[in-house]
């Protein structure tokens, strides 16, 4: 994405479009990208048709019984003020379900989830199983995707739970010091199966913080692959409208940059 882009006038803000969003980590302890995420509801998101966030909006989700935490709840009552909200799964916060959708007023959607967007079949992912070169988060992938792990899980106190997902972090981030670039990026094969699978759409994903634009030749058809970056650095988004997709910047209140 590039810095320094021309501001966008309302007229373009209130065209027919929807945004995508993903990796926003929230929690308290992170004030910038939770202070960005308000802003961004209140001056951006409110114009979209419908916001689809694809996956992490939480630095992590223990459960549906924790949606009265005042942070959680605060979350909460921005995105029940939109139009349209679609909820998907991130490896952090896969523990959402219908409880905190309905308090939302948003729609949980599987992964991937194929839709029409504005006319261009889009296929939707948070994008971790496509990085099918890492083997070991994979196997732990499947693990906690399981019904069963996750009826155990959620059965334990909320604390306990909490407690485990902080020894993951913590696990997670030593992994990622040690693990190359390539292994915890998308592997070609896999992007290339969920394409021919999917009858060669538009394909949005998030999860491997690196947002840009790829061009996939699959049978006889060029692909789009638009990656989603994540807002631990810079607020961003990928606006969609009948005219394509374009990444949004959101350096600072009032200062809206696109590429």
């Amino acid at each position: 994405m590039k810095s320094g882009a021309v501001v966008l006038p309302q007229s373009s803000i209130q065209h027919p479009h929807s945004l995508l969003i993903s990796d926003l980590h929230l929690s308290p302890d992170h004030t910038h990208s939770t202070a960005a995420f308000f802003h961004f509801i209140a001056n951006e998101a409110r114009h979209a048709d419908a916001l689809y966030i694809l996956g992490d909006l939480f630095e992590y989700w223990a459960g549906d019984d924790d949606l009265h935490d005042p942070f959680h709840q605060r979350v909460i009552n921005a995105l029940s003020s939109l139009n349209s909200v679609y909820l998907m799964h991130g490896n952090r916060d896969l523990l959402m379900g219908e409880a905190l959708a309905a308090a939302c007023s948003a729609t949980l959607l599987a992964d991937p989830a194929l839709i029409d967007l504005y006319g261009t079949p889009t296929l939707l992912s948070h994008g971790d199983l496509l990085c099918t070169d890492d083997v070991e988060y994979q196997n732990f992938r499947i693990q906690v995707h399981s019904s069963g792990f996750q009826e155990d899980f959620l059965a334990r106190p909320l604390a306990i739970r909490k407690a485990y997902i902080e020894q993951l972090r913590q696990h997670s981030a030593a992994e990622k010091q040690i693990k190359s670039s390539t292994i915890m990026d998308v592997n070609e094969a896999a992007v290339t199966s969920q394409l021919r699978e999917h009858h060669y759409p538009r394909l949005i994903h998030g999860h491997t913080h690196r947002p840009g634009r790829h061009l996939h030749p699959v049978d006889g058809h060029i692909c789009e692959r638009l990656v989603l970056g994540d807002w631990d650095r810079c607020a961003n988004a990928l606006r969609c409208d009948e005219q394509g997709c374009r990444m949004l910047e959101f350096k600072s209140a009032g200062q809206t940059g696109a590429s």
